[in-house]
């Protein structure tokens, strides 16, 4: 039985919307998956009953409208849909729920990705530092583009691919707390993750190719790299390579990108609104994500056949995402007192491109309020760099 199984239920009581009163609960660590198996993933661990609290919360997706939590409610998952929008909407919905206290809450996304072969591999866990939005560029299709292209994207305000950083909407890039994210690391590397034949197949391919590096044939390991978000599903190389480099330069030459997924910047710009407004603390979230499918062929392959083939690094990413995270959930929990309570400081930069949480953001064109933050209701208390 894991000690931190018996901790007290936190609560209180509140009104909520229409009056009644409801049980306020205030979960030290929140899990955030995208689908029914990144969740399912979680359930059914010895001494760990994810499942043993049920709660409904109004404005979560239809196909997914509970949050479940383990008894003592130390310990809640949600699952927010796939995609931008429903990430967006379920993790705001969450923000304003009178169910739940998230000021001191850890959130750790928990999802699968395609991966980069230059980076990583399928079956690999990876913890991001910078969540990238690659897809908010211009764009023309590559077969009416000017032929001194090499892309069909490049920046929104620019004449070209390479071109300078030119117009921002403020979502292109967020920044997690790097101290923890090293802390995560750290404890999902002594965990002994799972592969399969037909994984260590697959991976094989891309032994012979000169374009990737030993990292796409290696065993399942823990990776340290960052993660790109589109709601377009992409396959090939010449987009791989295209979104390689908008990370760079929105990031100014810091981000690699390895991982492909289709939520995280929705979720990270809804936490950070929540933040604006103290309701949670944005120094707290982890972006873990695990390699299902390489995002481009091996030498010989179409790019077609990489996305609709099939995809057999899906199961052993899933369960390592579960192997990795417990350990981290682990940690947390019985180093609650002593650690985590009171937050892990940061060491770099943490928030969104703006500048929105105070500070100086190390990419883009700097902060647009000046180092001092939004000030928005509570958040005029801010103090510069401190969330």
């Amino acid at each position: 039985m894991l000690s931190w199984l018996l901790f007290p239920l936190l609560s209180s009581l509140v009104l909520d919307v229409r009056g009644a009163n409801v049980t306020t609960i205030k979960p030290r660590l929140f899990i955030v998956t995208m689908f029914d198996l990144e969740s399912d993933a979680w359930y059914n661990i010895p001494d760990f009953n994810i499942l043993a609290q049920n709660i409904t919360v109004p404005g979560f997706s239809p196909l997914y409208p509970n949050a479940s939590c383990t008894s003592d409610a130390s310990v809640c998952l949600l699952t927010t849909g796939e995609g931008e929008i429903n990430a967006a909407s379920t993790i705001t919905s969450l923000l304003f729920s009178p169910s739940f206290d998230l000021t001191s809450t850890y959130f750790m996304i928990s999802g699968t990705a395609g991966i980069n072969p230059k980076m990583a591999s399928i079956g690999d866990v990876t913890f991001a530092r910078y969540s990238v939005s690659v897809a908010l560029q211009y764009e023309f299709d590559t077969r009416e583009m000017p032929s001194n292209f090499n892309t069909g994207y490049f920046p929104i305000g620019s004449t070209a691919p390479g071109g300078p950083v030119v117009q921002t909407y403020g979502t292109e890039v967020f920044e997690v707390n790097d101290a923890l994210r090293q802390l995560a690391f750290s404890y999902a590397k002594t965990a002994t993750l799972n592969d399969t034949a037909e994984t260590q197949l697959a991976r094989n391919m891309y032994v012979n190719s000169s374009m990737y590096t030993a990292a796409a044939r290696q065993g399942p390991s823990v990776v340290l790299c960052d993660t790109a978000t589109s709601d377009v599903w992409w396959s090939g190389q010449r987009l791989g390579e295209a979104f390689e480099n908008i990370t760079r330069v929105w990031t100014n030459g810091t981000g690699e990108y390895c991982t492909s997924q289709q939520e995280d910047n929705a979720t990270l710009n809804a936490l950070m609104r929540g933040a604006l407004f103290r309701l949670v603390d944005f120094s707290r979230i982890i972006v873990m994500r695990s390699g299902s499918d390489f995002d481009r062929q091996y030498e010989g392959q179409a790019a077609v056949a990489n996305l609709l083939g099939p995809t057999p690094g899906f199961s052993p990413s899933v369960l390592n995402l579960r192997l990795a995270g417990v350990k981290i959930i682990e940690a947390i929990l019985d180093q609650w007192d002593s650690t985590f309570a009171k937050g892990i400081e940061p060491t770099n930069y943490v928030g969104d491109i703006l500048g929105s949480l105070g500070g100086e953001p190390d990419f883009g064109p700097g902060s647009v309020f000046k180092g001092k933050g939004a000030v928005m209701g509570p958040a005029s208390k801010r103090v510069p760099g401190k969330y």
